[in-house]
């Protein structure tokens, strides 16, 4: 079932949200339309509080073609060098995430502020603490687009949203397309 997504100036998207306390088939279900409302709308995650919820519910499938690499990339899950699309599609609750290593300067966007893309500094690792919609919990370490999209979409878990990040030079050039975007929403 395709849910709507809310966009920059709704509220909802500046609350921090509350931990999941157990996993129900319910939010496994609510997980799984996550993910068709985010295919639906060509993104590559979707943190719960953009569909009007505030849970520590993310969900996240980078396709293969959207690899940085011409060698398929691997990561790090649960100790063990493994190709990148066999965990996806990751649908997890309560995420921990330790971000580590440079700075790294990439294009954003998000499916919360539609034809927005500013550049953004993050850092290029993560180690990821997940505990998926199945109960079991994948340790991650990657770098990346994953990496990226991790504290991506974690970040809408704390109310925050890319454009926050960006550098003061980029949040003058995008205050007038954010008020029109939060006016017309």
């Amino acid at each position: 079932m395709l849910l709507p997504i809310n966009i920059y100036g709704d509220t909802v998207l500046r609350a921090v949200s509350q931990p999941v306390a157990e996993m129900t088939p319910e939010l496994a279900e609510l997980a799984d339309n996550m993910l068709e409302t985010m295919y639906h709308a060509n993104g590559i995650g979707l943190a719960a509080p953009q569909i009007g919820r505030n849970i520590r519910l993310v969900v996240i499938d980078i396709p293969e073609d959207e690899e940085e690499e011409s060698e398929p990339l691997t990561v790090v899950a649960n100790g063990e060098t493994v190709p990148m699309r066999s965990i996806m599609p990751l649908k997890f609750i309560n995420p921990v995430l330790e971000p580590y290593g440079k700075q790294q300067l990439c294009s954003e966007g998000c499916l919360s502020v539609p034809k927005i893309h500013a550049q953004v500094a993050r850092p290029e690792r993560v180690k990821a603490t997940l505990t998926l919609t199945n109960g079991s919990t994948l340790v991650l370490d990657c770098g990346g687009l994953l990496a990226r999209c991790l504290q991506h979409e974690c970040d809408h878990l704390d109310g925050f949203l890319f454009v926050d990040r960006v550098s003061s030079a980029s949040k003058i050039t995008l205050k007038k397309k954010l008020k029109r975007l939060a006016e017309s929403h």
